[in-house]
């Protein structure tokens, strides 16, 4: 199997693509893009992600054989589970659970926690209501996933797509403000995902380039 080239830089939703390379033990190369050097700009990767964002892959072993490129972290997550049959079900009521996890990150927890970040660690000039309305927002949604994993060790059942998409936003819970004491049943998964030796090894990817990029950042997202 020929590698993934995987377009990434060390922020949430770089790290949550890694773990799925690393879950299903796939060949991969980096591709580092630089988000402080804004080469996610830069018109090579931009014919790959449209929008500008990392992350992004190009799969030179598409589902017809030919290199296929997806950008949007959801999407490469249903598309590497669906390549690799692994951690999406195909089985209805399955799926709708995970897709529902997924969707409710893409459209709540990351922005929302992208933006706490941002507002309280990278503008200079302070905005007290932006920095309580994202904070609280979090919180809330903290809460969420506090009361799903109440009764279960993973969001949708099994663990699947949707705790990597979740999992690398609670890991910068600090950058938020929040204690994970707060949230007994998020900590406990908190642990149990990160303790998967698939995590720890995505986890660990871009460490240097996330630290050297800390003070040039201006999002987290």
């Amino acid at each position: 199997m020929a590698p993934i080239d995987f377009y990434f830089w060390p922020t949430p939703n770089g790290w949550k693509i890694a773990i799925m390379l690393e879950e299903c033990d796939l060949p991969y190369n980096i591709k580092l893009v630089d988000l402080s050097k804004k080469e996610q700009f830069a018109p090579d990767f931009l014919a790959i992600a449209p929008n500008g964002r990392m992350p992004a892959i190009v799969d030179p072993d598409g589902p017809d054989g030919e290199p296929i490129s997806v950008f949007e972290s959801g999407a490469i997550l249903q598309y590497l589970g669906n390549k690799t049959g692994r951690f999406y079900p195909v089985e209805q009521r399955q799926c709708t659970e995970v897709e529902q996890w997924l969707f409710w990150q893409m459209a709540g927890l990351g922005p929302m926690a992208g933006q706490a970040a941002h507002f309280r660690n990278y503008k200079a000039d302070k905005i007290d209501y932006a920095i309580e309305r994202y904070t609280n927002e979090v919180i809330r949604l903290y809460g969420v996933m506090n009361d799903r994993l109440a009764d279960r060790d993973f969001l949708a059942g099994a663990y699947s797509i949707a705790d990597m998409a979740c999992w690398p936003w609670i890991r910068g819970y600090k950058a938020y403000g929040i204690d994970l004491k707060d949230f007994e049943h998020l900590r406990a998964w908190f642990k149990r995902v990160g303790a998967r030796p698939a995590v720890e090894r995505a986890a660990n990817i871009g460490k240097d380039q996330f630290k050297a990029s800390q003070g040039r950042a201006q999002s987290s997202i």
